[in-house]
């Protein structure tokens, strides 16, 4: 009984958001009729422009041009379609009775992309995109012409990921401006781009890129069957989709990386991996991601091999003193004083001396208001969020020493961890939460908390998938293949091969053994023995 008005409720709910036949209705033979719904379903809205015309020799049939205004090129609008359907003498040899839409499409209108429509809804929904729409009296279809040209933000390196070499240049707002500087990465038959629909009110385009011959077409399948799944209102930004389709949706560690470089999302097609395209937003996506992903650099493959190496290890340096350094300082000066010498001991505890709080008490407090700081920093225009950003940590800092209410020790170690955590930016968040817990740990529980906290982090992070791949790979599971490109960058000559569990289908990048000094030397044998 209950399963049946589950089923009656279920069914209502469903009718209840079906759109009404009336939507879905094909557009009138009448030119007046037609220009009524579209008064109806828009409002007479200043934006919405409607340009009425006669087509052909007078008397001519009435026609009607639709379009947003700030949506189209205007330029377009009046050389490629008003112009050419107004000049008497392109319809000399007139259009007869042959069909009136198709001699339009075929022999007048300048236009690079022209459709016959005869939905009502899809044609308004095209009007909304930046085409503009003609109507015929007498026709119950319409001519969607090609003529997008709204406003775009320029080219230009995006502030979050800067390097020093390289490309200086970043993905914009405009979806055809990114998949442009993506095909000029990658020029090749092979890339392929798919588009659809998301938001059933924002009718947001996502697009899908990938690399075929490299990509896994299973990837492909299942990335387009977690977007198809999306059932929400709006897509306003990547961010919207990532909650979307994560893996783990409940992990402070993101499974799905994001990029606004378009070098950093052609290397990471190229060696199998899928883009995701937002219309609206500079932010792309690309999955799987792996979590040693976020320690790498797109600065890494333009500096030498040895620099890079040496610049990694720095980043997973950072990262650790970013984490573990407060909860390290909170264990040794509450429960293992043994562990420090003596005179350092010493300073800590004259540091110290009179403060009112236990050290984890002050150690959370200090990094709370340091992160406050920080969001008001970011917050605010940009010159005073630098003034608040310093001046603010530096007054505060200093003042709650000089008042006793914390030691320098705490400030310290509060300053580093400030710095060694915008070094890995990727991990922000996870990096701020992870800290607060170890912290937190190490006060109720000294150096074993801290153990037990990083253990259930590893095996956490070993259970991590991202769209099927094991998210700590290549170190669990161990892949010595590769390696080369984890904890230190290797040669562009070294690396082979593309990664195990993402580029598969087609692993080789260039020939295997291949050595520019082995080369060479070949090369002089080669003149020694021909002289």
């Amino acid at each position: 009984m209950f399963e049946m008005l589950w089923r009656k409720l279920r069914l209502a709910h469903h009718r209840k958001r079906a759109p009404s036949s009336r939507s879905y209705r094909d557009l009138s033979p009448s030119l007046e009729a037609n220009l009524t719904a579209f008064f109806q379903e828009l409002g007479k809205s200043p934006d919405l422009i409607v340009r009425r015309l006669t087509l052909g020799p007078r008397p001519g049939r009435t026609g009607a041009l639709l379009f947003i205004d700030g949506l189209v090129d205007p330029q377009v609008v009046n050389r490629d379609v008003l112009l050419p359907l107004l000049n008497d003498g392109n319809w000399e040899k007139g259009p007869g009775e042959i069909d009136l839409l198709a001699y339009l499409a075929e022999n007048l209108l300048a236009v690079g992309e022209i459709q016959r429509e005869t939905n009502f809804r899809q044609t308004v929904q095209a009007l909304l995109t930046g085409n503009t729409i003609l109507l015929v009296d007498g026709r119950g279809e319409a001519l969607v012409l090609s003529t997008k040209g709204w406003e775009k933000r320029a080219i230009r390196e995006p502030e979050a990921e800067q390097i020093i070499l390289g490309p200086h240049e970043g993905f914009t707002e405009n979806l055809r401006t990114n998949t442009a500087l993506l095909r000029r990465k990658i020029a090749t038959a092979g890339l392929h781009i798919e588009e659809l629909k998301l938001g059933q009110r924002t009718q947001t385009t996502v697009a899908i890129a990938y690399l075929k011959g490299v990509v896994n077409q299973k990837l492909v399948e299942e990335v387009r069957t977690r977007l198809k799944r999306i059932n929400i209102d709006s897509i306003l930004d990547a961010n919207y989709l990532h909650e979307f389709i994560t893996d783990a949706p409940y992990s402070l560690f993101p499974t799905i990386a994001s990029t606004e470089r378009p070098d950093v999302a052609a290397a990471k097609l190229l060696e199998g991996r899928v883009a995701i395209f937002v219309d609206g937003t500079p932010v792309v996506t690309t999955v799987p991601a792996l979590f040693v992903e976020f320690f790498q650099s797109p600065d890494d493959y333009n500096f030498p091999y040895q620099y890079a190496t040496m610049v990694r290890w720095f980043r997973y340096l950072s990262f650790s003193i970013a984490v573990l350094a407060p909860a390290f300082f909170v264990a040794l000066g509450s429960y293992h004083q043994e562990l420090i010498p003596t005179p350092l001991l010493l300073t800590l505890t004259t540091a110290t001396e009179g403060t009112p709080f236990p050290l984890v008490v002050e150690m959370v407090m200090m990094g709370l208001v340091f992160e406050i700081l920080r969001e008001a920093g970011v917050r605010l225009a940009r010159p005073f969020g630098q003034t608040i950003s310093i001046v603010g940590a530096l007054v505060i800092g200093e003042a709650a020493v000089t008042a006793g209410l914390v030691g320098a020790p705490t400030i310290i170690v509060i300053a580093l961890t400030a710095i060694t955590t915008f070094v890995v930016p990727g991990l922000l968040g996870p990096g701020i939460y992870l800290r607060l817990i170890y912290t937190i740990l190490a006060g109720v529980l000294g150096a074993y908390g801290i153990l037990t906290g990083v253990l259930f982090t590893l095996l956490h992070l070993a259970a991590l998938r991202s769209f099927g791949v094991p998210y700590m790979a290549p170190l669990m599971p161990v892949i010595p293949a590769d390696l080369k490109d984890v904890l230190v960058r290797a040669p562009v000559w070294a690396l082979w091969t593309r990664p195990r569990l993402i580029g598969w289908p087609q692993p080789q990048r260039q020939p295997f053994g291949y050595v520019p000094d082995q080369e060479e030397k070949g090369e002089d044998e080669e003149a020694e023995d021909d002289g």
